[in-house]
């Protein structure tokens, strides 16, 4: 949900539901990199509830075409973490085979 204020489109509030400080964090962060960012920042209303107010105030742009842009960088940068992190994996486990159970327990008879 977006909290715009009319006759400005480049600042705006949004609220984005069932969503905390891992996602917010990684928002503002995100964002602040962003030339056309101004100002950036986010709250959560209340401990209880599912909700981040996200904050947005851009040199020109509208704060929504940002804030979009920003939804799919940092979508591309998870993919590529998650990319290299199962690239980790596989070497790892090519490099270090899982020991065979049948051998260690004949030896140790």
């Amino acid at each position: 949900m977006e909290h715009a204020s009319f006759g400005d489109q480049r600042n705006a509030t949004f609220a984005l539901a069932e969503e905390d400080h891992t996602l917010a964090n990684a928002l503002r962060f995100t964002l602040n990199q962003d030339p056309r960012v101004i100002f950036c920042g986010y709250s959560i209303p209340h401990p209880s509830e599912a909700r981040v107010n996200v904050r947005v105030q851009t040199t020109g742009d509208p704060a929504r075409e940002v804030l979009k842009d920003t939804c799919q960088d940092l979508m591309l940068t998870c993919q590529h973490i998650r990319g290299t992190f199962d690239n980790a994996v596989k070497d790892f486990r090519m490099k270090n085979p899982p020991d065979d159970l049948t051998s260690q327990d004949m030896d140790s008879d």
